[in-house]
């Protein structure tokens, strides 16, 4: 069988039996291995990929199931040269520790912030609630995502024109 659908902005299609779990055509398939596997059971949220905008352990997805989907991972937010938000969120933060949660806590983070999330402390815990992480926490990872949340919504805000540039102080050279 061959299951036909987008990775990070990419047509990709996949030969081979449809059961065969996501995670596992990413990472061996596709060489995709930011995506981790932690528990294969779905707790743990370190193998959360987007699939059509949506958080999604890709341990429980039998690839057949994404056909004709967009799926996003980590390795779609940004690049050594040039962060993402929430990646920058998390470098400042001290949000990742070992690094194995991560991929997970990003993608998740990321759905948050596209879906209009707030930066409220305790609303982002119920919503990272099935990512597990053994080594920060939790209160760095929060604050990186308060802060992406915040510098989010400035940055949309500036693209909608709502933001005026400051006024220059007297004296200050432009330029």
């Amino acid at each position: 069988m061959v299951v036909k659908f987008v990775v990070n902005s990419k047509k990709r299609a996949y030969k081979g039996p449809p059961f065969k779990r996501l995670i596992d055509v990413l990472r061996d398939d596709f060489g995709l291995t930011g995506t981790k596997e932690g528990c294969g059971e779905g707790e743990c949220g370190a193998c959360t990929v987007l699939i059509d905008g949506q958080p999604v352990n890709s341990c429980l997805v039998p690839v057949g199931q994404v056909e004709n989907c967009k799926v996003e991972t980590v390795e779609s937010l940004g690049s050594s040269a040039e962060l993402h938000i929430l990646q920058k969120a998390f470098l400042e933060e001290g949000s990742a520790q070992c690094g194995f949660c991560t991929p997970g806590m990003l993608m998740t983070s990321l759905a948050w912030i596209r879906n209009g999330g707030s930066d409220k402390s305790q609303e982002i815990r119920e919503y990272l609630a099935g990512n597990l992480c053994r080594c920060t926490g939790y209160q760095h990872i929060i604050n990186a995502v308060i802060g992406a949340v915040r510098e989010y919504k400035k940055a949309k805000a500036r693209r909608k024109g709502l933001f005026l540039p400051s006024p220059r102080v007297s004296g200050e050279r432009a330029g």
